[in-house]
């Protein structure tokens, strides 16, 4: 099994391929864990991870500055059916629109926009960052099925995705008012938090995925 960790200049890659390989090996699964920016490469994937760190508008730039890699996400992901995570900005840009700075078009793969948090405690900070408590909407889902009740995840985001349709919301979190966590629809999921970061939960999530046969 391949697992392709796109590099488009944006994302916590060294923590997150580590955190891959580390669930592979303890799991049992028979995995290569490859970070690359090469188009061809993520077609050949079994599984796409789309890391993100800092503005939606500049991520989702960097991504289409890569060669040939929108058109290698739609074709391995949308039309060939590859299991897909988004993680932190990588999962704001399934989005339609990102409206950081601007009105942004993101990947389109899960309807809705992305906007600043807005706690409705003035006392909470901007950005959320830290451990929080996740709320699982679908706790029968393969990716999610493993994680404890009252799991605690890593959190450092100053934007949120709000989803049109509230199937795709997987799990929330409360940050001053109710907040999406993890994302998603048919073979594609996002999680706003850091698996990487996140401990026993992340490697509990990772092998979730690294196990979905959706």
């Amino acid at each position: 099994m391949l697992i392709a960790i796109i590099d488009y200049g944006s994302g916590n890659l060294r923590s997150a391929a580590k955190a891959f390989e580390r669930a592979a090996a303890d799991h049992g699964h028979a995995a290569a864990v490859e970070v690359t920016g090469d188009a061809d490469r993520v077609r050949a994937a079994d599984r796409v991870v789309l890391p993100g760190v800092g503005a939606f508008a500049d991520c989702k730039a960097g991504l289409a500055a890569v060669p040939g890699m929108i058109d290698a996400l739609e074709d391995t992901v949308i039309r060939r059916g590859r299991p897909f995570l988004g993680i932190c900005v990588g999962m704001q840009l399934m989005a339609g629109v990102g409206r950081e700075h601007g009105d942004h078009e993101g990947l389109g793969w899960i309807p809705g926009q992305v906007v600043r948090l807005t706690p409705a405690d003035p006392a909470l900070k901007i950005p959320h960052m830290g451990w929080n408590v996740l709320q699982v909407r679908r706790p029968a889902h393969p990716v999610l099925a493993s994680l404890p009740e009252g799991a605690h995840a890593y959190f450092v985001h100053s934007y949120h995705l709000e989803a049109e349709d509230p199937a795709h919301v997987l799990a929330t979190v409360d940050y001053g008012g109710t907040v999406a966590a993890v994302v998603g629809r048919d073979n594609l999921i996002g999680t706003q938090f850091h698996p990487e970061k996140s401990q026993a939960v992340g490697q509990r999530l990772i092998d979730g995925f690294l196990s979905w046969s959706p």
